[in-house]
């Protein structure tokens, strides 16, 4: 009535009118009652380790791959992936064929909602640039703060739509965390469930182009944040079981976490995983190999990552061949994890004073071992410094290798 305006009363029909009955029908239309937010979604299954079989064993004699083939044949398996293949989200901001990703573009098509507007350069070669309005991959141009956003909202959708997606955005690892670092926090505070990769990672990974893509302290950006989970694998079967490890911690078991992984482009010969080392990938410690004699009386505990563990390996050699110094080589995918669960075990044995003192997975991995720890890694010696307390709480010698400072603007050779 007009003498209730001032008062603005509630409107309300009926419940079973017209209008009542298609208001509600608009809005389940439109996928029910905004703004929600949920905190659970639908559970799905993922692909078992298996599926990834060919990447867990060695390359073939004179077979070379980088770390980022290998998780470009990670991506691609999941994509045919008859439950998981229509969620994932390939995010890329430049440089998809820098990352070997052209394969995808015919495949997937690149997202484009007006569709193909011109005709590509490369529209006569097998893998052309392809634009589609059904396409899956988004290609944000160089804008990585528009890529992130686009990461954000898919990593979200399980919340927010009750669409649990699977994002993957791969960049140079320079220009991620230390350019968009705000944005990686609120992906944490927000709960998102995805996957970001950072390519070229590691301070001597591209050199030739200046100081731009001399990433040696993105592991430690993301390390901060407290449920990203980051790893830097050295061989592909690290690649396969973090990725899949983490599908089913964010797919499966819908925990509130998010990964970073950081990939190189360099090619060398994989070794194929050691028996029964999963769980310790995962953990962020496994044992490679020993080499020289089991009984020397001289041996050394050799740490690494990335595309440094390489240069571990080759160290051992020398150090037995030269020296006859024995050691056992450690894989150590993600120190940040192995920190982490230092913290933990550490804390829980202060608050538990009078049980038995519990071990962390870096003690557990070392306690039998002799003589002094070095690790290496392309990233500032912080990195790797995250176990020491784990360490010294042993009663062992612990020295860290890292590149801290700007680093080189020639070749790693040079």
């Amino acid at each position: 009535k007009d003498e209730q305006l001032d008062e603005m009363p509630l409107v309300k029909f009926a419940e079973g009118s017209p209008e009542l009955d298609y208001m509600k029908a608009r809005r389940q239309e439109l996928g029910g009652y905004l703004p929600q937010r949920r905190m659970k979604a639908e559970s799905l299954p993922v692909p078992g380790l298996e599926v990834f079989g060919p990447l867990l064993e060695a390359t073939t004699e004179g077979r070379e791959i980088s770390t980022t083939m290998a998780f470009v044949r990670i991506l691609n398996t999941i994509v045919r992936d008859k439950v998981l293949g229509k969620r994932v989200v390939p995010i890329v901001p430049d440089e998809s064929r820098t990352f070997g990703m052209e394969g995808m573009f015919r495949q997937l098509g690149i997202w484009n909602q007006l569709g193909q507007l011109y005709t590509p350069e490369d529209h006569d070669q097998l893998m052309f640039y392809k634009e589609d309005k059904t396409g899956q991959i988004l290609q944000e141009g160089i804008n990585e703060a528009g890529g992130m956003c686009d990461w954000i909202a898919a990593a979200t959708a399980y919340s927010t739509h009750g669409v649990p997606m699977l994002p993957f955005y791969i960049f140079y690892s320079m220009f991620g965390f230390q350019r968009i670092g705000d944005l990686c926090w609120a992906a944490g505070d927000m709960r998102s469930r995805g996957f970001l990769l950072g390519g070229t990672a590691g301070r001597t990974t591209l050199n030739g182009e200046g100081l731009q893509h001399e990433d040696g302290h993105s592991q430690v950006w993301s390390a901060a944040i407290p449920n990203c989970i980051s790893y830097d694998p050295s061989f592909s079967f690290e690649v396969a079981v973090v990725i899949q490890d983490g599908m089913r911690r964010m797919l499966t078991n819908q925990e509130d976490v998010y990964y970073y992984i950081t990939l190189m482009n360099e090619n060398y010969a994989h070794p194929a995983m050691p028996k029964g080392a999963e769980q310790d990938i995962i953990k962020g410690m496994y044992k490679l190999k020993s080499v020289g004699d089991a009984n020397a009386k001289l041996r050394v505990q050799l740490l690494g990552s990335g595309t440094i563990f390489r240069e571990v390996i080759e160290a051992a050699d020398i150090l037995q061949q030269d020296w006859g110094i024995a050691s056992d080589l450690w894989g150590c995918p993600s120190f940040t994890e192995l920190g982490r669960d230092w913290n933990a075990v550490h804390r829980n044995n202060l608050l538990n004073p009078s049980a038995a003192p519990a071990l962390s997975h870096v003690e557990k991995c070392l306690k039998d071992t002799t003589g002094p720890i070095i690790a290496a890694t392309d990233y500032v010696r912080l990195f790797a410094e995250q176990i020491r307390p784990a360490i010294q709480h042993m009663g062992r010698r612990y020295e860290v290798l890292g590149t801290d400072g700007f680093g080189r603007s020639d070749t790693r050779e040079k």
